[in-house]
């Protein structure tokens, strides 16, 4: 794709990438009425997200559960398979329509509001000037103002020897031509440990190791516990306080990690995932200004997002925690909105985190450990999938939601899932959380039945059941005579 405005050189904006940050900055700098280009390094547009992130990873995971059957395991037993003999070709398959749908849809978005996109490796020559190497040679644009949202790539240490083929990062699992039957996951991490469970899922022999006491440390203690106890009554190995200190490949499918205690583990494949840093390699970012973490990082404000440099903001994966396609897109246009002058709604103080495992991983708001930590008294609500009567027919035999109540003010405080669904089910939570609703909301308030939304109900319940009398049901009572006085009364 090439610029589709010839012999335009300046703009109101220049976007670097064309993931979920630099798309929704792009476009909402064009409903601005702004000319605004956007600069893509790959092949085509969608950035890390579209190509190797985001959605291949959670097509991939798609496709393993519905070849394996494992949805239906429950009734048919763990022997039971859709599609007998699963293999990489089958994988790809869908990954490919899905991929080439998903960057048909944002070069339409793009020509639709009149983003200038073309192909090439920016440069900046000086703050508000970059020159772009691309199939047609260099040329080069300035700008007013600038998006820097080139996102990230795998962190690939010295003492891990990758071929693309047995030692692998997180890019390259994709193209995987084999599946393998023993895997070493290095890295405890997001990435890690949905690939972990997905490959789990076609029976794979994994084994984990993370150097850290637990893994992800932002999740609930109770729902992380869940997780891995899970994963380890399916077979999944999983060694914490465990350092690789070298993996090598010693043929064709025979790789030897080692580890830091001595001891030695062999496997077909390994998958190295712990940690990524940004892709800002040629960028020349001295040239404007700027500076980068030791992980090749932006600092920005936070409500703005500009950097040291005012007219360059950036967003998405390059400026860190939380790394998410949906918060990345949040971060893009909230820069665009204060680079061109405009109301910027703010974004609430809660998002929702997705974790897309098998089984998935949901949360919003404050854990029991954060809870604690700001000494606010509180009491929690579980409602465990396999007792609702959806959990019955759908053949779910664990996870579970959890429910933090504020047993002052009543207010919801945090909602965690792990299970079938977790991350649709939680924006229910997001909704009462963000709009300050309290445990009444689930009490009092009729759910489809059977559903697995019914569970807020139950978990609502539970917590109302455990806090002192005097603050769980004055209000219920009261609101439920209320409503029943006004029935009699027509």
């Amino acid at each position: 794709m090439s610029i589709t405005q010839k012999g335009q050189t300046h703009y109101d904006m220049i976007v670097i990438g064309s993931g979920p940050a630099g798309r929704r900055a792009a476009v909402q700098g064009a409903k601005f009425g702004k000319r605004i280009l956007v600069i893509e390094r790959g092949r085509r547009v969608g950035g890390v997200s579209v190509h190797t992130g985001t959605i291949p990873s959670k097509t991939l995971r798609e496709t393993v559960l519905n070849l394996s059957g494992w949805r239906e395991r429950g009734f048919y037993g763990k022997a039971y398979r859709a599609k007998q003999d699963i293999t990489a070709e089958d994988l790809r398959k869908r990954l490919e329509i899905t991929l080439h749908h998903e960057v048909e849809v944002l070069e339409h978005q793009f020509a639709r509001n009149r983003v200038d996109t073309i192909i090439g490796s920016a440069r900046f020559v000086d703050p508000k000037t970059i020159t772009v190497d691309g199939p047609d040679g260099v040329m080069t644009f300035s700008a007013d103002r600038f998006v820097i949202a080139v996102g990230t790539r795998p962190y690939r240490p010295k003492h891990i020897e990758f071929d693309g083929e047995n030692i692998v990062d997180s890019d390259e699992i994709l193209d995987l031509t084999r599946i393998p039957r023993q895997l070493v996951v290095v890295g405890a991490s997001v990435i890690g440990m949905e690939y972990a469970s997905i490959f789990s899922t076609l029976d794979v022999k994994v084994t984990v190791i993370e150097p850290n006491a637990s893994m992800m440390p932002f999740l609930d203690r109770e729902l992380a516990d869940e997780f891995v106890h899970d994963l380890r009554d399916r077979g999944v190995t999983i060694r914490f306080n465990a350092r690789v200190t070298a993996a090598k490949v010693q043929g064709p499918g025979r790789c030897l990690v080692s580890m830091e205690d001595g001891r030695e583990l062999r496997a077909d494949m390994v998958l190295f995932s712990a940690g990524r840093e940004g892709a800002i390699d040629a960028l020349n970012l001295p040239a404007c200004g700027l500076e980068t973490d030791e992980r090749g990082r932006l600092t920005v404000d936070k409500a703005t997002f500009q950097t040291a440099t005012p007219h360059i903001y950036a967003a998405g994966d390059i400026v860190g925690f939380p790394s998410l396609a949906s918060t990345s897109m949040e971060q893009g246009r909230i820069a665009a909105c204060h680079a061109f002058e405009e109301p910027i709604q703010a974004a609430p103080e809660f998002f929702p985190y997705g974790i897309y495992s098998v089984p998935e991983i949901s949360t919003i708001g404050l854990s029991e450990e954060q809870a604690r930590e700001r000494g606010i008294p509180y009491e929690c609500g579980v409602a465990r999938f396999r007792e609702t009567s959806r959990g019955h027919i759908m053949g779910i035999g664990t996870g579970f939601m959890k429910m933090l109540f504020a047993l002052e003010t009543r207010r919801l405080l945090g909602v965690h899932i792990v299970g079938e669904g977790a991350t649709e089910l939680i924006h229910i939570g997001q909704a009462v959380l963000n709009l300050e609703g309290t445990l009444d909301y689930f009490v009092e308030n009729t759910f489809n039945y059977p559903t697995l939304a019914e569970a807020y109900k139950v978990a609502a319940l539970d917590a109302w059941n455990r806090m002192p009398k005097q603050q769980a049901s004055v209000r219920v009572t009261e609101q439920s005579l209320e409503r029943a006085i006004r029935v009699v009364n027509g």
